[in-house]
């Protein structure tokens, strides 16, 4: 599989996937994150964009239902350290 990632260019590019689904909830103490094939691919593609070396320390993708995840979802921040 080939993933192409966004250059960072002084801001991250979210790029999703067609018909991406993903959810995220905290049961008994543990963050689940679940997606469809389109989500898991898209959220590989964040977390490749991130991972780039220009992208600044603490740089963050803040998801939440009413910014990509399903409803109900709680709130999904990443940050690179």
């Amino acid at each position: 599989m080939n993933i192409i990632v966004p250059k960072y260019n002084n801001s991250i590019q979210l790029v999703w996937d067609s018909g991406f689904s993903i959810r995220c909830s905290v049961e008994n103490s543990a963050i689940v994150l679940s997606a469809n094939s389109e989500g898991l691919i898209s959220l590989a593609r964040h977390l490749l964009t991130l991972a780039q070396d220009g992208v600044p320390r603490n740089t963050h993708i803040h998801l939440d239902e009413y910014n990509s995840l399903e409803d109900g979802s709680c709130d999904l921040v990443i940050v690179k350290n």
